[in-house]
């Protein structure tokens, strides 16, 4: 019966082993995100610091904490997603010891039984009488060979309750160290809770500032929205200009390459690297001011990207540079051609290529300038005349 016991609680051990390392995989995956989500927060206030009194963009400085905010609060809703599985682990662990706890107390109490009848009937005449006064041989070496097991299942039991308690502290200590982990993401969520208000409280100071300075605001959005138009103009011509002249409107090894070099291009959608890391800080097409709701802030045919200063701006792919430009606004521009494809380049300060040189994947094109107090890049992505979303091309 007590052999029938340990097996149970072994398998219950087996189970507890089994449990611990599904929810160890899980807190893996959650700590990924949760360490992503940190690290964009952390570059958005390096890049708010950065700003700082240089920014003449109230704009920028409100989108990047609304970012900010909502890196924020799913970085909690993490903790909280967190702090429940690891609750539920602790359960588990904690219904799975008290389980060995009582399987092992059983297991104990029967040893102790068959200890305490065994020390009662511990003078050896006894056991010789015993099997003196059988029968026959058989019944003899029978008796002789229950003798013997009693005295193995005794050993046995023995060092399977030394077992059982050893694995039974092990589970203890693994419970403990479950409980600090939970101590540990409480505490960071409460200090998560408390950066969130903080952030929103910023973001309402903005908020008030722009509504304070609507008109001049509006001026300098004016602005903004000629810069933007004379650079879409601008692009576009070059990008007929060039399609005009290649793109395998040619004959020969040239065209040849030309399609090549699009479809690999094609093939990497969505695989493409980042020209720079940073934060997105607006994405493509039309977008509504996010405190005058009725305004439409200017079409945009890319992304900006928010980041550190001096950043290198790396070649998403194999190309041409077609042509480098200087506009308004946007400093120095760099297109280069893959095809019939284009990747464009703003708000670059030094530019380490020159037109009609071939560049490859990676490659440095130039470093970030710093324009109105923000250090941006503005990058665009056409297939042939239509611009393109980068994001959807970008490596997520």
């Amino acid at each position: 019966m007590s052999v029938r016991r340990f097996i149970s609680v072994t398998t219950a051990v087996l189970l507890l082993c089994m449990q611990w390392p599904a929810a160890a995989q899980d807190t893996k995956a959650q700590e990924s995100r949760k360490a992503r989500l940190e690290k964009e927060i952390a570059d958005i206030d390096r890049l708010l610091r950065e700003n700082g009194s240089r920014s003449k963009s109230a704009l920028s400085d409100l989108t990047l904490i609304q970012r900010q905010i909502v890196n924020r609060k799913e970085l909690i809703a993490e903790s909280d997603r967190q702090i429940d599985s690891v609750q539920r682990a602790i359960a588990d662990k904690q219904a799975g010891i008290d389980l060995m706890q009582r399987r092992l107390d059983t297991l104990s109490y029967y040893y102790a039984r068959l200890v305490k009848n065994s020390y009662k009937n511990r003078d050896s005449r006894k056991w010789y009488m015993y099997i003196l006064a059988s029968e026959n041989i058989g019944q003899a070496f029978r008796r002789f060979g229950y003798l013997k097991n009693l005295s193995n299942e005794m050993n046995g039991q023995a060092a399977k309750i030394k077992e059982m308690k050893a694995s039974l502290e092990q589970e203890k200590a693994a419970l403990e160290s479950m409980k600090e982990q939970f101590r540990a993401i409480r505490d960071a969520r409460r200090q998560e809770v408390a950066s969130l208000q903080a952030e929103e409280d910023n973001y309402r100071k903005v908020v008030t500032g722009l509504r304070r300075d609507e008109r001049k605001y509006r001026q300098e959005l004016a602005k903004k929205r000629r810069e933007v138009e004379a650079l879409n103009r601008e692009i576009a011509a070059i990008i007929r200009k060039a399609a005009a002249s290649g793109s395998g409107k040619g004959t020969g090894k040239a065209a040849e390459a030309d399609i090549k070099l699009s479809g690999e291009f094609a093939n990497n959608k969505g695989r493409l690297p980042w020209p720079v890391s940073g934060t997105v800080v607006e994405g493509f097409g039309q977008h509504y001011h996010p405190v005058f709701k009725n305004v439409k802030l200017p079409f945009n045919n890319g992304v900006t990207i928010a980041v550190a200063r001096d950043a290198e701006v790396k070649a998403v792919f194999d190309g041409i540079v077609r042509q480098i430009v200087v506009m308004p606004g946007y400093s120095q521009c760099v297109l280069v051609q893959h095809g019939e494809y284009f990747t464009f380049y703003c708000k670059l300060k030094n530019v380490a290529v020159r037109s009609g040189e071939k560049i490859t994947l990676g490659q440095t094109i130039g470093t970030v300038d710093t324009v109105n107090g923000e250090n941006q890049l503005h990058f665009e992505l056409w297939s042939g005349r239509t611009p393109q979303n980068p994001e959807t091309w970008l490596r997520r």
